[in-house]
């Protein structure tokens, strides 16, 4: 009966895209996102889904898009030089069977990034993918925050819509994600369009709001906590009563701790005391391998080169014995030694360190870091905008690049240099930034120069 829902609601979807094709690049995101195929018990796991809808989403494209609106920004060229580096690096690396398995994936979220951004060639079409990425994410963020009140959630123990730990579906991933588009979420509920803000949009966004602050509770991922820390940083940029905002948000945060789990608030205390926690020790041991790897590789390794690491590192005493099944050495009571092997990166940067070396590492820091930059400048030039037009660039630039200094934050303690859903970000500041470019350039085109006639210019910026 599942199955039966998912593929009727796919097909309303595609009978609707067949009368505006752009809406095949909105269900390959949602396919993306929420994995359909992965929920489904038989029809839609036997088909090659995202292929098929990816290649309608490019037919559309080709044939009914006025393509002359397009831009190609320097940040897509970028990622197509880190898609021809990590393809270089994957046949050529140290575990190439391996590095398949990741490549596999890694190359499809990369060509849709690099695509994406193509079709976003009016406000209307920004809007709806925002839309479509804040919705789909709630899928799981709504069933996340429901069991995490009716259960407390666990650490490996909350089960979202199934129990998988792939893509958003992992604990850490989906906190971070769960609190990164927050800004995007209140951008929605000001200056969206497709639903306009009124009472039921502002209610609605309150409840996923207050449901996406509970999948850290739920999942206890030491990730969502300090994306939640970051997000509170960043609006205080933007708040006009500064120290009133602050001590608001301490009161409520001391106030909660009462409410919390008890085994959340033990796993959260582990960031003091991280010489005694596995996970921590084994990420800092994993870090400084790393190093030394690409020291030695400075071309990197590979995908999935981490598991050729074999590491040694010591715990504090007050180590728990019901810890996982690693070999342990303890002859008094001292520090416990650990040897372990083929442990992951456990952080973006080194990831992309050990497995795409120095030049890799460049790319993807040009590619992030340039986004940010880009939706500054673009806050700054409209943020004073006197045009009713062009009173939501400034705030979905702000929200874009808070939601993306939240990813560089989190991904700090979590291996998501590849995620698909960040990709699609990356993309939509692309294409907010060329659509953007494209008008400013239009504006330029005065007809006072005689350059277009009179009765083109309003058309043109319209």
């Amino acid at each position: 009966m599942r199955d039966l829902v998912f593929v009727a609601y796919l097909l309303a979807l595609l009978f609707l895209a067949f009368k505006r094709p752009f809406i095949f690049t909105l269900i390959y995101a949602y396919i993306d996102i929420v994995a359909p195929q992965r929920l489904s018990y038989f029809l839609l796991n036997s088909i090659p889904l995202s292929l098929i809808v990816f290649g309608m989403a490019f037919l559309g494209f080709m044939i009914s898009d006025d393509k002359k609106d397009s831009r190609f920004s320097v940040r897509q060229g970028a990622m197509i030089l880190l898609l021809l580096y990590c393809g270089y690096t994957t046949f050529q690396g140290a575990l190439p069977e391996d590095a398949m398995e990741k490549w596999d994936w890694v190359w499809k979220a990369l060509v849709f990034a690099i695509f994406l951004p193509l079709t976003l060639r009016t406000k209307l079409r920004i809007e709806s993918l925002t839309l479509f990425m804040v919705l789909c994410a709630g899928t799981l963020i709504i069933t996340g925050g429901i069991k995490t009140l009716g259960s407390g959630g666990g650490y490996g123990a909350l089960v979202l819509l199934i129990d998988d730990n792939a893509g958003l579906y992992e604990g850490s991933i989906i906190s971070m994600v769960a609190i990164a588009i927050i800004p995007l979420m209140l951008w929605l509920s000001k200056h969206g369009t497709i639903f306009p803000p009124d009472w039921r949009v502002k209610y609605f966004t309150m409840a996923l709001i207050f449901a996406a602050l509970l999948i850290p509770i739920g999942t206890q991922a030491r990730t969502g906590l300090v994306c939640i820390a970051v997000l509170a940083v960043l609006q205080l940029r933007f708040v006009k009563y500064r120290f009133l905002y602050a001590g608001l948000a301490v009161t409520l945060g001391l106030m909660a701790i009462p409410f919390l789990p008890q085994s959340f608030s033990e796993r959260m205390g582990t960031i003091q005391n991280y010489q005694a926690d596995e996970s921590a020790s084994t990420r800092i041991a994993v870090w400084e391998w790393t190093i030394e790897y690409a020291n030695a590789n400075p071309m990197g390794g590979g995908f999935n080169v981490y598991r050729l690491n074999k590491l040694r590192y010591e715990l504090a005493p007050d180590k728990k014995e019901d810890e996982p099944e690693i070999e342990y050495e303890l002859e008094d009571d001292g520090p416990i030694e650990v040897i372990d092997e083929a442990r992951a990166f456990h952080s973006s940067y080194f990831e992309m360190l050990g497995e795409q070396g120095y030049p890799g590492l460049a790319l993807w820091l040009f590619i992030h870091v340039g986004g940010i930059w880009r939706m500054e400048i673009l806050r700054r030039r409209y943020r004073n905008t006197q045009k009713k037009s062009e009173t939501w660039v400034a705030p979905l630039a702000t929200a874009l690049a808070n939601a993306h200094i939240i990813y560089m934050v989190g991904s700090l303690f979590v291996g998501v240099a590849f995620q698909p859903f960040v990709y699609m970000l990356v993309a939509l500041q692309i294409g907010l930034d060329t659509y953007m470019t494209r008008r400013a350039q239009e504006a330029k085109w005065s007809p006072i120069a005689g350059r277009l006639p009179a009765g083109k210019w309003s058309g043109a910026t319209s």
